[in-house]
């Protein structure tokens, strides 16, 4: 099993930043790729970005292109997502998850087999 805690979710203004983290911890080994996700309240769940655990393939949700930027610490078994330039309208929980599988398709809620319970960002306009 893989555990996966997030932080440095919170209030920002318009315009301003904040980088999440996903901490893993347990059989980090066995990850193929890990990706980011938000749900906005009466929305469905929405792709952010995604990382290849032990590549340098990142891959990003159009919306996201130029504002967001996912990397990871494989030393320590962290990924980030760095969110300048906020909008209102970026307001959702964010989660990240763990795929298990080699050749998963990132922006795939259904090819990751681990989630953390979440962050709340919340941009006021």
């Amino acid at each position: 099993q893989v555990q996966l805690v997030e932080s440095g979710g919170g209030l920002v203004q318009a315009g301003g930043s904040l980088r999440l983290s996903c901490a893993a911890s347990g059989r980090t080994f066995s990850i193929y790729g890990m990706g980011w996700f938000r749900q906005a309240p009466g929305k469905e769940r929405e792709f952010v970005a995604a990382v290849d655990w032990n590549g340098d393939n990142t891959y990003d949700a159009e919306f996201v292109k130029g504002r967001f930027t996912i990397s990871r610490d494989n030393a320590n078994d962290i990924v980030y997502l760095q969110m300048n330039s906020l909008k209102p309208e970026d307001t959702a929980v964010y989660s990240c998850a763990a795929a298990f599988r080699a050749g998963y398709y990132p922006p795939s809620a259904y090819e990751y087999d681990y989630w953390g319970h979440g962050t709340q960002v919340t941009v006021s306009s």
